[in-house]
């Protein structure tokens, strides 16, 4: 199938207004937590407070899961929903691992035998799941997220594979010698814009401590 060009551009231009708006300045809002401990400079502990995301479940690969949740889930926070509500944006984005299941006599694709991505949008603070309204879209799922602990690692540079995976060992091999047991698969939090230089950057991964 030839790439749609019209998507491609719709796509571009989501993007374009989602940096116009205040995301991902120095004062965006992010779910309440505090941090528990410090393992160094780059690894901390944290307790989150319950909180209310908008997510989408793709079959597709963890380079693909970003372009295609993002129209999906930004129409949502744009007003895609009943009653138009519009919703500022919050970080991170998260994204994670998450098997898809799938019928027997399905055709199997490669993402699909690899498993699928869950991407999350945070809702503001003091939204609900009952205040929240529904989307229009029913790939777009409500879903509130309990209280729960994570180890996570912080650094800055590109959004790529490699980068992801030296992080992710260094923080496992961090919380190896510290003592402190995970659980999970590993998730992606992005906290700026693509067009924000990659040195200025803040990524993370979270595990979820045991």
């Amino acid at each position: 199938m030839k790439p749609d060009p019209f998507a491609a551009l719709v796509r571009t231009l989501l993007w374009l207004t989602l940096a116009a708006l205040p995301l991902w300045s120095h004062a965006i809002e992010e779910p309440d937590h505090e941090v528990v401990r410090s393992l160094d400079n780059q690894v901390t502990l944290r307790q989150y407070a319950p909180y209310v995301v908008a997510e989408v479940l793709l079959d597709a690969t963890a380079e693909e899961a970003g372009s295609q949740a993002f129209p999906i889930l930004a129409g949502y926070i744009f007003g895609k929903n009943k009653g138009e509500r519009k919703f500022a944006m919050t970080a991170p984005v998260t994204q994670t691992a998450e098997p898809v299941k799938m019928e027997m006599t399905a055709p199997v694709t490669q993402s699909a035998a690899a498993g699928g991505m869950r991407v999350q949008f945070v809702l503001p603070k003091g939204v609900t799941l009952a205040s929240a309204p529904q989307p229009l879209d029913p790939r777009v799922q409500l879903r509130l997220v309990p209280a729960s602990r994570w180890a996570a690692i912080r650094y800055s540079g590109t959004w790529s594979r490699s980068n992801d995976e030296e992080h992710l060992a260094l923080l496992r091999a961090t919380l190896d010698k510290a003592g402190v047991a995970t659980q999970g698969e590993p998730v992606l939090a992005r906290y700026n814009a693509p067009f924000t230089p990659w040195f200025l950057r803040r990524n993370e991964i979270w595990l979820a401590l045991r």
